[in-house]
């Protein structure tokens, strides 16, 4: 997950410059890399619905089954897998309307079509998102899932 907090244009050299001029250059490289610039997860953290990758961090201390860790990495390769998918679609969308703005060759249409498009990708990346926690719950015994937030608060 990362910050909203300094998502304006700060030179990194860590970070591949953005090529959308609406998306500074850590934004872009979060939806490139599959992480959560939006903060989708939220609602799931704060209910104490554990993530697949927290769960895999510790796995030792939560006496995870061979079963569990299986399930587990498939549930986080396949949520990784969807994050990047959807971030590149963001920004191929991104860059289309830019584009049609800076042409002058928008109209209220191409316009809906796309900030609907918009709203569909991001639906579809937070639908990934919660559902894996909610997978990641379902997979976990009440005693893992609560040894998990006690170790998440300790650390």
């Amino acid at each position: 997950m990362i910050s909203l907090k300094g998502l304006a244009q700060t030179p990194d050299s860590t970070l591949k410059p953005s090529t959308v001029k609406t998306l500074s250059d850590i934004q872009y490289n979060a939806l490139l890399k599959g992480e959560d610039v939006y903060n989708m997860g939220l609602v799931a953290e704060l209910n104490k619905y554990p993530s697949a990758d927290k769960a895999l961090k510790y796995k030792k201390e939560l006496d995870l089954s061979p079963t569990q860790v299986a399930a587990l990495t498939k549930i986080d390769t396949e949520l990784k897998r969807k994050k990047i998918e959807m971030g590149n679609f963001i920004i191929t969308n991104e860059i289309k309307l830019e584009a049609l703005f800076r042409a002058k060759k928008i109209n209220e249409s191409t316009l809906i079509f796309y900030t609907n498009r918009y709203g569909l990708y991001q639906g579809e990346l937070r639908n990934a998102i919660l559902n894996a926690a909610l997978n990641t719950n379902n997979l976990l015994s009440p005693q893992q899932v609560n040894k998990l937030q006690a170790l998440k608060n300790h650390n």
